[in-house]
């Protein structure tokens, strides 16, 4: 398992009972049987101020913000689960996104992002399933430097979507998650065959 590729996974929303986060959780899993290794965070445990020029100026990159990037640096892979609000994503996920992408001293965080290949889906309780901002993470993950998958998966009627179990209700939805899955796993294999045990290439 040392060569798997490490992939990070997050939702865009802290609310608790987060259907986002609840998807993110099933991704994560989904993940692991296709043998990735994974690092799943709750951004709840990240708090970030609204980014702010000015206060970057005077205080520098927030302790937060450096975590995230360390955790970035680890990491080949993301799958971001975010929910859509009015048509965007979440104010949530841009603003980790901005206070990530920062320099701190030498180092670039923008940087980071190059080469990183990322998954995206979204669940929300209307009938697109938040489709409509799926096409906007997708954008702004590549206006980063990062590789995005195509096929993003959108989870409509969120409310309806998850059985007793937890698992998702329909069999079409959960193979459509797998081979979303499958598809970020294969592709980091392909694009970093030789990853020693720490995650980064040589």
């Amino acid at each position: 398992m040392s060569d798997s590729p490490r992939i990070l996974v997050f939702a865009g929303s802290t609310r608790r009972g987060s259907h986002n986060s609840h998807l993110a959780r099933l991704a994560a899993a989904c993940l692991e049987r296709h043998g990735a290794r994974v690092t799943r965070i709750d951004l709840k445990d990240y708090p970030l101020p609204l980014y702010d020029g000015d206060l970057e100026a005077a205080e520098g990159l927030p302790a937060q913000a450096r975590r995230l990037q360390a955790l970035l640096a680890e990491h080949q892979g993301l799958l971001i689960a975010s929910p859509e609000y009015n048509g965007f994503p979440t104010p949530l996920l841009k603003n980790t996104l901005d206070w990530m992408t920062r320099p701190d001293g030498e180092r670039s965080g923008l940087a980071l992002f190059a080469d990183k290949v990322a998954a995206v889906v979204a669940a929300s309780p209307g009938a697109l399933g938040g489709m409509r901002s799926l096409g906007l993470t997708r954008q702004l993950l590549g206006n980063l430097g990062v590789m995005v998958l195509p096929n993003p998966l959108a989870l409509p009627r969120a409310a309806q979507a998850f059985g007793e179990d937890g698992d998702l209700e329909e069999q079409a939805v959960r193979e459509r998650l797998d081979a979303l899955c499958r598809r970020l796993v294969s592709t980091l294999d392909r694009l970093h065959p030789d990853d020693d045990a720490s995650g980064e290439s040589p």
